[in-house]
Formats: C-alpha cells, structure tokens, sequence
C-alpha cells in the first residue's frame, strides 16, 4: 500500500495520517486497485474494502468518514454521533473527537490535511481550484478555531495533486483569478495560444501562508503521470476512459 506522508505533520504526537495511493486494494479494471470513491461507479463492496484497509493503516480502530463533495467552502464538524453513511455535501472537516479519520478523496484536485497538536483538533479540505477559489482552505481553519484551535498552532500539509505541467486551462479561467487580485497573475504560465498552466498547489499554499498557521508543507508527487500512481481524473479524459477512481487522504487522532 503506496502512503505518503508530511514530514513535519507527521512529527505532531498523538496524530496520524496518510495520503493514499492507488495500490493495495481490491479493485479491478480501472478502478485498480484502492480506489476509495463511492462516487465512482465500482463495485461498492471493493470500495468498502479498501476504505476498510487505508482506515486500517492509519490505525487500530480508526473510522473512517467522508463527504459528498462539491467543490464548495462547506465545512462540517464531525462528533461521535455522525452517521457516515450519510455522506453528507461539503468540502471540509473538522474534529476533536480521537479515532475518527477525517478522509478527502481525490484524482488531482489537493487534498489538505490540519493538525493543532495543543488544542487536539484535526482537520481536512478538498481543494480543487472552484474550492481553493471560494474559501474552502479558511472555512475549514475557522471550523477548527471554533473547537479551540488557535492558527498559529495549526500545521498544514498539501498531499499530492496534479502540477502546473498538467493543468492547462483556457484564458477565461485566468480572467477569473486575476479579477479577484491582479496578484494571482504569479501562479500561471503561458502555454498554447489561448491557454496557460495552473499551479494549483502554489495557489492554495498562499492562501495558507496567508491566514498565518505555524507550518505549512507542500508535495512534489503530481497525480497526472501513471507511474507515480496515482487516480487523476485528467488523465482518464486524455485516455477516453469511462470513469476514474479515487485516492483518499486522511487525518486522525489518535490518542
């Protein structure tokens, strides 16, 4: 099983986490093999099986919860009474509860994971640039203050996502960066006519250095090419194929 962790998150006591990649699960076909995506159209008990091994992975006794996400700024924060079968909408997750992982799924968009190891709140954000763009990152360390963590305590680690050598986007979608602030001008590059490349990692790291936490840690893995091993959902619209899996990223507390 391919788990990648942050150096300095992965330092904090009591915490552990993990960011996922596509190998040691059960799944078949396109989906091989950890793909942990309910919102995929494979078999719902190999999902179950695989989320059942990363939750595994990240310790005994780990429960592992998800949401329907969006693509939004929406925020939950997760007690022991939450009904994981719900998957309830949002992009972010928070806690003060040990034993329960907070997981993000994702195939190229950034999944952020949150720790305050004084307060003992965890946190987790699906950040693909509609998410990064509309708050989703300081939604989610407002939810963590509001269980008493405090920002600068907080660490913040960025797990694998696609780079701006794959992320080509059209001119429309720089407009809309620059409208909000000339100074995002910095996380594009001029590629084809009409088109530009989009680090979507450098952006939501500035928008973490901006609230201010105490460490923030980014990764050089990009999901696009297969051999790193990961889900990417461009690559599978590249390929023509019918549908893609999902890497998970997760966080627990664990004492």
């Amino acid at each position: 099983m391919q788990r990648l962790e942050a150096e300095k998150l992965a330092g904090l006591p009591g915490i552990t986490h993990g960011f996922f990649g596509r190998e040691g699960g059960v799944s078949t076909g396109l989906y091989a093999s950890l793909n942990c995506g309910p919102g995929s159209r494979d078999d719902p008990a190999a999902v179950a099986e695989n989320r059942a091994r990363a939750a595994a992975a990240l310790g005994a006794g780990s429960r592992l919860v998800s949401l329907s996400q969006i693509h939004s700024p929406f925020v939950h924060l997760v007690g022991p009474g939450w009904d994981a079968a719900r998957h309830p909408e949002g992009d972010g997750m928070v806690t003060a509860t040990p034993g329960l992982a907070l997981g993000v799924l994702t195939a190229d968009c950034a999944p952020v994971l949150f720790a305050d190891p004084m307060a003992r709140v965890i946190g987790a954000a699906h950040a693909g640039w509609k998410g990064a763009f509309g708050g989703v990152l300081e939604a989610t360390v407002a939810a963590m203050e509001s269980l008493g963590a405090r920002r600068e305590n907080i660490h913040a680690a960025i797990g694998p996502c696609i780079s701006a050598a794959n992320y080509e986007v059209g001119a429309e979608f720089r407009a809309r960066f620059l409208e909000a602030d000339p100074a995002n001008a910095r996380f594009f590059k001029q590629g084809r006519p009409e088109h530009c490349h989009f680090d979507l990692q450098g952006y939501a790291a500035e928008r973490l250095v901006a609230m201010g936490l105490a460490a923030i840690e980014g990764s050089r893995v990009c999901t696009y090419p297969a051999e790193n091993g990961f889900f990417s959902f461009r690559r599978t619209t590249h390929a023509g194929e019918a549908d893609y899996g999902r890497e998970i990223s997760a966080i627990v507390l664990t004492g």
